[in-house]
């Protein structure tokens, strides 16, 4: 099987060919938490179908920091790079297929890989950025104007993501979001 899903993935089709023992699948249903705030993470997962989040819980206020869908890595990565107690949850939003790799194999193939490590590179650089600019916006824009941005440049994420975790990856409440979607509909 990880054959036929490396040809759908052609920047991992060699790493997943040539380590293939290393590479095994998961299945998730949705609503399940992957990772718990707190412990170590030492896997790393690439998601095949599925869409997941990257969550802390605040003085029990849960907040969404980021989202992740298909041909995403997915970890938290702190505790992944740093053997850390992790400051987020990891958990499905939907029914997720993942490729599933541990940290002392991920290792191995980025020390055997340079094509591995700049792919890596990127995905991390990118994450970065995103909550570079995620974290801007809290500070520069309101929420009306984070959430046309948000509708302007990722609009997968509202046909996708529930109403809840799109409030809190906003910074609001559900009824503040409510109040917003109302106000663009009768624009």
């Amino acid at each position: 099987m990880l054959t036929n899903l490396s040809e759908a993935f052609p920047k991992l089709k060699s790493i997943i060919e040539n380590y293939q023992d290393f590479w095994y699948e998961e299945m998730l249903p949705a609503k399940q938490t992957l990772l718990q705030e707190g412990d170590v993470s030492n896997t790393l997962y690439f998601i095949v179908k599925g869409c997941m989040r990257l969550s802390n819980n605040n003085n029990g206020k849960e907040i969404t920091i980021q989202f992740f869908f298909e041909n995403d890595f997915v970890s938290s990565f702190e505790s992944y790079l740093k053997n850390t107690p992790s400051a987020f949850s990891i958990e499905s939003i939907e029914d997720c297929n993942l490729l599933v790799i541990k940290k002392e194999h991920w290792r191995i193939i980025l020390d055997e890989n340079p094509s591995f490590k700049e792919l890596s590179f990127e995905f991390m650089s990118d994450r970065f950025i995103n909550y570079t600019h995620h974290f801007l916006s809290y500070i520069q824009e309101k929420p009306e104007e984070r959430y046309y941005n948000l509708l302007k440049n990722k609009p997968h994420i509202l046909k996708r993501v529930p109403l809840q975790y799109i409030a809190s990856y906003l910074g609001i409440t559900t009824v503040s979001l409510s109040r917003i979607r109302a106000r663009k509909q009768l624009k």
